[in-house]
């Protein structure tokens, strides 16, 4: 057997054509007790690329969690060609708490990668998991969801100057990406800047699994194993049509200039054209009401879903998109607008 087709990590090894269920200590409690993170290695019995599939770096991030679940213990992977090493839960005391961040001194684990032995607690935890886990891979997929309050339209985010990331992007087939880099500490940033191209899959809200979201990313992830050959019988997808977010002047986050209670008119995923009222925020007694309105045509990806704001706080996240786009959405599957009264921060 080649060395080369061996999966190894600090501790054990995954030959050719077994599958591992481990729980991986990454850190330790106030009591002394391990902090162990479920990891499944899945390795092919053929030759081909070795693949990670994170979720729940933010802890209350849930959507991920059960995308990367069934794809290790829900598909056939008896012909897998290549090796996936699939991490439902990185940021686990942070899943235990139900909360974003690491309750050590709330750290964000997904801005202290690729960790640092003998640095903080979470780029300890940072290092041991990127060490192990996600150096040794080829390519990865990186699930999240918006942060609380707020819900995301399915979307990538993804640095297109970067030829691999740009391939990968492309075969998840999603019809929105955002193209940037990855914010530095990041899982995707760190881990393009290594030379394992990673894309964000921006999906939904915290605290839930939303099943119609979860489908249409497993079916991205069968479009990336069909673009790279893990599994045969599945094809590369086309999401209808596509959106390629580039320039800053593409995008805003719209924010309450007054604070009260916001109705909003639209859903997420929603078409919006310039001048059209997004929300409206009033006072308890449905006075003073103030309307948002859309700054230019685009489409809404990211929609406030708690319905309080202060001054300043984000509304909702607009995308600009181009004529042949607005034309195919407007003939094709776009989210009807709700409640209309006429005819996250983004992060990662």
């Amino acid at each position: 057997m080649s060395d080369d087709r061996v999966f190894t990590y600090n501790g054990g090894a995954v030959p050719p054509g077994e599958t591992q269920n481990i729980r991986y200590g990454i850190s330790e409690t106030y009591l002394g007790d391990p902090v162990r993170i479920p990891v499944t290695i899945v390795n092919g019995a053929r030759d081909g690329p070795t693949v990670f599939l994170t979720a729940a770096s933010h802890g209350d991030e849930l959507n991920g969690i059960e995308v990367v679940r069934e794809v290790a213990h829900e598909w056939d992977l008896d012909d897998l060609a290549g090796t996936l090493v699939c991490l439902p839960v990185l940021n686990v005391p942070g899943f235990l708490a139900q909360q974003r961040y690491l309750p050590v001194y709330d750290r964000d684990l997904n801005r202290s990668f690729p960790g640092k032995p003998g640095s903080t607690s979470s780029k300890r935890m940072a290092h041991r998991i990127y060490e192990n886990f996600i150096a040794p891979c080829d390519f990865g997929l990186d699930f999240h969801t918006s942060t609380r309050g707020r819900t995301n339209m399915l979307h990538v985010r993804a640095d297109m100057a970067d030829a691999g990331v740009h391939r990968l992007a492309m075969a998840f087939g999603s019809k929105v990406i955002i193209d940037s880099d990855g914010p530095g500490g990041t899982l995707r940033g760190e881990a393009t800047a290594d030379g394992i191209p990673t894309i964000t899959i921006e999906m939904g809200e915290a605290h839930r699994f939303q099943r119609p979201l979860i489908d249409d990313a497993l079916g991205g992830v069968r479009s990336v194993f069909a673009e790279y050959g893990l599994l045969e019988t599945d094809t590369v997808r086309w999401p209808g049509w596509r959106t390629i977010i580039a320039g800053a002047g593409e995008k805003t986050w719209l924010r309450a200039d007054s604070g009260g209670i916001v109705d909003t008119h639209f859903e997420s995923g929603s078409l919006v054209r310039e001048g059209e009222r997004i929300a409206t925020i009033t006072n308890p007694f449905k006075q003073d009401a103030v309307g948002v309105e859309a700054p230019f045509t685009g489409l809404l990806i990211g929609l406030l879903e708690n319905p309080v704001v202060y001054p300043g706080n984000p509304l909702c996240h607009l995308v600009e998109i181009d004529e042949a786009v607005r034309r195919a959405i407007e003939t094709g599957d776009a989210p009807t607008p709700v409640g209309q009264p006429e005819p996250s921060e983004p992060r990662d």
